[in-house]
């Protein structure tokens, strides 16, 4: 492990490890597009990453963990304070294990065990023998809680269609008829280019940006009234009633459960 000071440039692919975990304290950065030959877990134990893909985005509080395979182009954002936390993984070198993560990107619920694991692993040193001893066991249990986690469904398909260039992603999207009006195509063309580019119609992707940019809301401790009048809701139970049906549990159930900040010293 290695702790990066927030400018520090890194490459794990030059390490030539199976396995390498890095720990940094983000205030704001941005990654800008890159990519790595080594799988990669990522994660925070505060505040939260904005994560943006060739044609998705996700918010990933401390709650949850983003794998992002190998040779995958991305770009993390993060704003305010960070503990930000990456493993990269040989996906070649541990093939039986790393082959319990998806070929796509997805976003993982932590649990506080899956959670304590992702932390240990970040911050071992990089000379840690993972092929027996207490680093097998570690990483042994650690994929058997990777193989268990949820599979969350808060990545955001992106359309890349040029008429919805002014469709803004920082503000809640229109009503499909006034997204008509604004771009000067009929509600029936839109409908079509979302069925084609994101799988969903407009209704169904606009309700998706409501979850995904209600996650990063509650990630930053707004309170319930703020988030549904931001997300365009007639009231705080709206709100609930909503990321209850979507994510099977109420706003403040869902962003509650991480570990304490240990610290680096």
């Amino acid at each position: 492990m290695v702790w990066l000071q927030q400018n520090d440039y890194f490459d794990p692919d030059r390490l030539n490890m199976p396995v390498i975990g890095i720990a940094a304290e983000m205030g704001q950065h941005d990654s800008g597009f890159h990519r790595h030959n080594m799988g990669q877990l990522l994660f925070t134990r505060r505040g939260c990453i904005k994560i943006t893909l060739a044609n998705q985005i996700s918010i990933l509080p401390p709650t949850r963990v983003a794998w992002i395979p190998a040779k995958t182009r991305h770009r993390a954002e993060m704003r305010g304070s960070v503990g930000y936390r990456s493993i990269y993984l040989d996906t070649d070198l541990n093939a039986s294990e790393t082959a319990l993560l998806s070929n796509q990107s997805e976003v993982l619920e932590a649990t506080p065990l899956l959670q304590a694991l992702l932390e240990r692993i970040a911050i071992s040193s990089f000379d840690s023998d993972w092929s027996q001893g207490k680093g097998a066991n570690l990483l042994a249990v650690f994929f058997d809680e990777i193989r268990e986690a949820r599979r969350e469904p808060t990545l955001l398909p992106l359309p890349s269609d040029r008429r919805l260039t002014p469709l803004s992603l920082e503000q809640l999207p229109p009503p499909l008829h006034i997204l008509a009006i604004d771009i000067g195509a009929s509600e029936k063309t839109i409908t079509r280019i979302f069925h084609r580019e994101t799988g969903m119609n407009y209704q169904q992707w606009r309700q998706q940006w409501r979850l995904v940019k209600a996650i990063e809301l509650l990630a930053q401790n707004k309170t319930l009234s703020y988030i549904a009048q931001e997300l365009g809701f007639a009231n705080d139970s709206a709100f609930v009633t909503f990321f209850r049906k979507v994510m099977g549990r109420p706003p403040r159930e869902y962003i509650k459960n991480y570990t304490p900040n240990i610290s680096k010293n």
